[in-house]
């Protein structure tokens, strides 16, 4: 699961490049590297510590025995459970240690086939998000809304602050649907939803996404839903097109159109970005044809409240009945098992 020796190549890779007194220049770049270097030395000292207390335990079980000391046998079975727990954790570091995953994330939910019950989706996977981010004490940002005709949205983009928030949530690309009894239908029949959601890092001035104005194509608009009266008669809101790649990125956060048009190219930064770690990772997702059509095909989960109760992620096989607990944001079994078997 550690390859402690090419941790030690790196860690040794590193300190030689902060040592050397010609990289000080790049401020930026040499942060970064004292950065990563001491979270593989934390790394280090955790994963020696976590098997001296593996190690111990085990001595400890084999020389316990369990019919006449049976206390003792219970308390080191739950130490060894805590020590798995914590080696996971670790787990999850390093899976959460790509180019861009300890980034801010930017989430889009777009509303698919079910008309007002795919908006209502929509806005209840933004809760869902929402909630979860809130447990991570993850701060949120509503960039983009738009509001459904009778009830919920047809599309929404948030932005997550928080430590690898892009990590956590980077491979929930795809199709979401929601099988329930719906509120809408005087005749109380069930219905499905489908509803995509695209999760892409955001980036700081350390990254350099060159963008050339010709490529560009620039529409305002009037913002749209709640935001007082100046916001709703101003064409404040901002759409850009990105000519060569057809990406389609757009802000009515702000009343100034300045303001969302700064925010709408640094999402379209964002999203450029993304590109290029799909092409640079080989596992690159597909992820521009997860966009596709929001249909039964593509779904990565389903969440199913009728007949019966159960979230299911189809791509990891992990079921959990409590489907109100994950709308109400517990997600990181879901997210743990993905990382874990996706990566």
């Amino acid at each position: 699961m550690f390859e402690k020796k090419k941790l030690k190549r790196e860690l040794d890779s590193l300190k030689l490049k902060t040592e050397d007194q010609t990289n000080w220049s790049d401020f930026d770049k040499l942060n970064k590297d004292l950065k990563k270097q001491n979270f593989i030395i934390n790394f280090l000292e955790s994963i020696d510590g976590l098997s001296k207390s593996f190690k111990d335990t085990v001595e400890l079980l084999e020389i316990t025995d369990e019919s006449t000391n049976s206390e003792m046998f219970i308390e080191l079975e739950d130490e060894l459970k805590e020590i798995q727990q914590k080696v996971n954790l670790l787990h999850l570091e390093t899976i959460m240690s790509g180019k861009a995953d300890s980034r801010n994330v930017l989430l889009e939910i777009h509303s698919g086939a079910g008309g007002v019950e795919s908006q209502d989706w929509v806005e209840m996977l933004l809760r869902m998000y929402s909630r979860w981010a809130e447990s991570k004490n993850f701060k949120i940002q509503i960039v983009d809304k738009n509001i459904g005709d009778e009830a919920g949205l047809k599309s929404v983009t948030i932005k997550i602050n928080g430590d690898k928030a892009y990590g956590w949530l980077k491979l929930e690309n795809g199709v979401h649907r929601l099988v329930r009894i719906s509120p809408f239908d005087s005749q109380s029949r069930r219905h499905t939803s489908f509803a995509s959601v695209f999760c892409y890092p955001e980036i700081d001035s350390t990254v350099n996404i060159e963008i050339l104005d010709k490529d560009l194509k620039i529409d305002t608009f009037r913002a749209s839903g709640a935001g007082g009266q100046h916001v709703n008669t101003t064409d404040s809101a901002v759409r850009i097109t990105h000519s060569p790649t057809k990406i389609v990125v757009q802000c009515q956060s702000d009343r100034s159109q300045h303001r969302n048009k700064a925010i709408a190219l640094d999402m379209l930064k964002s999203k450029l970005y993304e590109l290029e770690l799909a092409k640079e990772e080989e596992e690159g997702k597909k992820t521009r044809s997860q966009k596709s059509e929001i249909s039964w095909g593509n779904q990565i989960r389903s969440y199913i409240m009728q007949p019966y109760t159960m979230v299911k992620d189809h791509r990891t096989k992990v079921e959990i009945s409590d489907v109100g607990s994950i709308l109400n944001g517990n997600l990181d079994k879901l997210l743990e098992a993905q990382l874990i078997l996706l990566s």
